[in-house]
């Protein structure tokens, strides 16, 4: 029999990219006992079955969503079972009923088991253990790493979430309060910039003004650093975007930090470019560089593994591309390479700063060819920096390319 029910818990399993073993597997977790099996889970979702409450407030949690919501969806499955068995005439609270499906709660479904564990525990008002503290910060890292593949749109409700989560977990945070608050601070920041990227520009200065507190709570200038270089890229004006950099060069000093630092000068660079410092850039771009041959993008802070090489090969381009420099053609062969026949992550802004500065630099050519490439990938991941290039990269192309330059214009739009 198939009912609304059973559809729903199909598709917060789903949602949460799950098989039925480990939906249960999920469940168990939450619960701290193996009650329920693959074939249990199976019951519920041919309407077999109706969990019980309890079951209901642990799918709940594993699922992210509100209990209140599920427990009001099994109330009313189990109203319809009784008017199948006993043919009564239909309850009229029921048509009335608000369905989950569908609904912007099962849009946090693809939250972690084990900060829905943590979930469960604040709900007995229990104190955060070691585990929970854990799992809470390596979801917010997880997340900065996943921001690589999945759009801004796809990315936005699952951030917002695990936000949520830490802040319910913080009053409860114990010893752990220091790593919970840089770990809201970071989940913040991430939150700023899909707001951002999605063009929500009040939100995202709302998100880092909140990991700039986080930051300066614990103590972690990085952090701030973080919310600077991010919010450097919608400052008003390009002194303004300068100033941030600067104070983001000097929060990220000292061991550990040689990935962020790279970035920050990285960035400098770029905006010292845009405005015709030649040695302001020059001279940044170089201490990047040496930053960056002692960084390791994947084993420091979680936010700088988007500082792939590639991302690299895309600052010095921008910046030799904007000052002319003799550079450019060298730089540009080694991003070609570098990327190779399969576009990695981070390789639409590559594709993207270096049709720019082909074209900048007068190899219109090569430009038009590599404007061509990146047209056709920045199709798979629509976002702002990618909708910037564009508006550049038309700008620039000559009046023979004037259809290339249209479509760029209207995708900038």
């Amino acid at each position: 029999m198939t009912d609304p029910f059973a559809e729903l818990m199909v598709r917060l399993r789903k949602d949460a990219g799950r098989t039925k073993e480990q939906q249960a597997d999920a469940i168990n977790a939450v619960s701290g006992r193996v009650t329920l099996t693959r074939r249990e889970i199976s019951r519920y979702e041919k309407f077999e079955n109706i969990p019980t409450n309890r079951t209901l407030a642990h799918i709940a949690v594993a699922s992210g969503v509100p209990f209140e919501e599920l427990l009001r969806e099994a109330k009313a499955a189990r109203a319809r079972r009784r008017r199948v068995n006993v043919r009564e005439e239909e309850d009229q609270d029921d048509v009335k009923r608000r369905t989950l499906l569908g609904s912007a709660a099962i849009g946090v479904s693809a939250a972690a088991e084990p900060w829905g564990r943590l979930a469960f525990a604040l709900s007995k008002g229990s104190l955060i253990d070691t585990p929970a503290a854990f799992a809470l910060i390596n979801r917010a890292a997880d997340l900065h790493v996943q921001e690589l593949n999945l759009s801004a749109r796809r990315l936005q409700s699952t951030v917002e979430s695990h936000l949520d989560a830490i802040t319910a977990a913080l009053p409860h945070a114990g010893e752990h309060e220091r790593a919970l608050t840089v770990a809201a601070g970071e989940t913040a920041a991430l939150a700023g910039w899909v707001s951002w990227d999605l063009g929500d520009y009040a939100q995202a200065g709302a998100y880092y003004d909140v990991t700039t507190e986080c930051a300066a709570k614990a103590g972690h200038p990085p952090l701030r650093a973080l919310a600077l270089t991010y919010a450097s890229y919608g400052a008003p004006t390009p002194k303004r975007k300068l100033e941030l950099l600067s104070q983001a060069s000097r929060d990220v000093r000292g061991h550990g930090n040689a990935t962020a630092a790279a970035w920050v000068l990285g960035r400098h660079a770029e905006e010292a470019a845009a405005v015709g410092d030649e040695m302001g850039a020059l001279r940044a771009l170089d201490q990047a560089r040496f930053a960056y041959d002692f960084a390791d993008h994947t084993s420091e802070q979680a936010w700088v593994h988007f500082v792939t090489p590639y991302r690299m090969d895309s600052l010095a381009l921008s910046v030799y591309g904007q000052l002319r420099r003799p550079e450019l053609t060298a730089t540009a062969d080694t991003a070609v390479d570098r990327l190779g026949d399969e576009l990695p992550d981070g390789g639409v802004v590559v594709l993207g700063d270096l049709a720019s500065a082909l074209l900048n630099g007068g190899d219109v050519e090569h430009g038009v060819y590599v404007s061509r490439q990146f047209t056709a990938a920045s199709q798979a991941k629509p976002n702002t920096m990618g909708k910037e290039r564009a508006a550049k990269i038309a700008a620039w192309l000559p009046d023979s390319e004037r259809e290339l330059a249209h479509h760029l214009r209207q995708f900038a739009s």
